[in-house]
């Protein structure tokens, strides 16, 4: 690519052909870099941007607005969709003009179109072309029109994702770990359209099975840990967007769900849980639970209920919580499950009822329904004991019942209350808050 003077109003030109000056658009430039923008986007003061730009301004702790001084309320970026296009077919038709725009020394290796069709081959290993794909998807200098137009027309979504439906003697874990970069690139891509990213789980979605076990064996052969968790975020992503037979092909895969229960343990020898590797296989986990009733029996053989439980004492995130708790939630509605949970009750219940008020709405319904299902509805003694003996659990009750919970919530809540006993005088004996005493009844 040619690249411009600062200094200058136009773009200089190899020494060769120095007489000929490409004049830029001084509103193509972005107020930060003074580059041509790649990825124009706006703030709210209605000034656009170059993303990268910006980005790093907005990273480095600024809340102001760099060319205005004003301060942001919000710091969120939309695309100038209208100046990128200006831009893209400024830059072609400035290309076609310039003598060297079409030279090969330009050029390093094969173009994206021919990567694309060296992994379609079926007699090559595409490893190699693959990793070349994801430098190319993962390049901020490429041209997000270019990327689109090749995920999207260049087809190169569905290539890829055959790689992974590919079986397993067909493709190494090498192979299978380049396109899951690829693919976790174009889903990751605040770039790539929608409808492109939806070409990732349709090209999954075709052979569901075949490309679960592929992502199976990339969790748990991947070279490295964010290998691993491109794998499940590919999981996540597919068990959003494909239809009801690919979700039920991902949750019948015992591998896989094997392999997402060990993301979310311990990485290291001292018992270190890493957080994005945590939340998630968290994801994957609850997106499985709440997909197939059929699907809680294996979960739980597998070990979905510790994983989640030792999740649940060590995260501080409200997301990750509410995911443990909707994976509990589903556990306890088997034997199985309860029997998992309660094994435990002397860590789990505690925990439960600590992250009932710090995990959001629908965490906080999800614990009321595991504590409820244990403690009220098949009355495990251990569960009952440990919740009455928690510190601080009538008190979370009570502040759930006033939180405006859903009816069936605040039913089970109120059948929980009467684990607590209450002494002669009609006062909570369990109740530890040192205000004044609050009623419920």
């Amino acid at each position: 690519m040619v690249r411009k003077e600062k200094t200058t109003t136009g773009m200089r030109l190899p020494p060769q052909h120095q007489g000929l000056e490409v004049k830029i658009p001084s509103f193509f430039r972005c107020p930060i870099s003074l580059d041509v923008m790649r990825s124009p986007v706006s703030l709210c003061t209605g000034v656009t941007y170059d993303r990268a730009s910006i980005q790093r301004w907005l990273d480095s702790g600024n809340t102001t607005c760099p060319a205005t001084m004003l301060p942001l309320p919000s710091t969120d970026l939309t695309p100038n969709l209208t100046l990128r296009s200006l831009i893209s077919h400024w830059s072609a038709s400035a290309a076609s003009c310039s003598p060297v725009a079409g030279s090969a020394a330009f050029f390093a290796g094969p173009s994206p179109a021919a990567l694309v069709r060296q992994v379609a081959s079926s007699g090559a290993d595409p490893s190699a072309a693959l990793r070349e794909l994801a430098a190319y998807l993962s390049d901020d200098d490429v041209d997000e029109f270019e990327k689109n137009a090749l995920v999207g027309a260049g087809s190169a979504a569905e290539t890829v994702a055959s790689v992974l439906r590919r079986k397993g003697e067909q493709i190494s874990v090498a192979g299978a770990e380049a396109a899951v970069r690829v693919l976790a690139a174009i889903v990751a891509l605040d770039g790539i359209e929608d409808a492109n990213k939806r070409r990732v789980a349709a090209g999954l979605a075709v052979d569901a099975a075949a490309s679960a076990a592929s992502l199976a064996r990339v969790l748990r052969g991947g070279s490295c840990l964010e290998a691993r968790i491109d794998a499940a975020r590919l999981v996540e992503f597919l068990l959003a967007n494909a239809g009801a037979e690919a979700k039920v092909a991902v949750a019948e895969s015992s591998e896989l769900v094997a392999e997402l229960v060990r993301l979310v343990g311990p990485v290291d020898e001292k018992g270190g849980l890493d957080k994005k590797a945590m939340d998630t296989g968290l994801s994957c986990l609850a997106a499985i639970a709440g997909s197939r009733r059929a699907a809680r029996a294996d979960m739980v053989r597998l070990g979905a209920v510790p994983a989640a439980a030792r999740a649940l004492q060590a995260t501080t995130e409200p997301s990750s919580s509410a995911k443990a708790l909707r994976i509990l939630e589903s556990a306890v509605g088997c034997a199985e499950g309860r029997a998992a949970l309660c094994k435990d009750a002397e860590q789990t219940v505690p925990a439960v009822l600590d992250k009932m008020m710090k995990s959001g709405r629908d965490g906080a319904e999800a614990a009321v329904a595991v504590l409820w299902a244990v403690c009220h509805k098949y009355k495990d003694r251990r569960a009952a004991e440990a919740a009455a003996a928690s510190e601080g659990g009538l008190t979370r009750l009570i502040l759930l019942l006033q939180s405006g919970c859903s009816a069936a919530a605040r039913q089970m809540a109120l059948e929980l209350l009467k684990i607590y006993k209450v002494n002669a005088k009609s006062c909570l004996a369990g109740y530890d808050s040192k205000t004044a005493h609050i009623m419920p009844f």
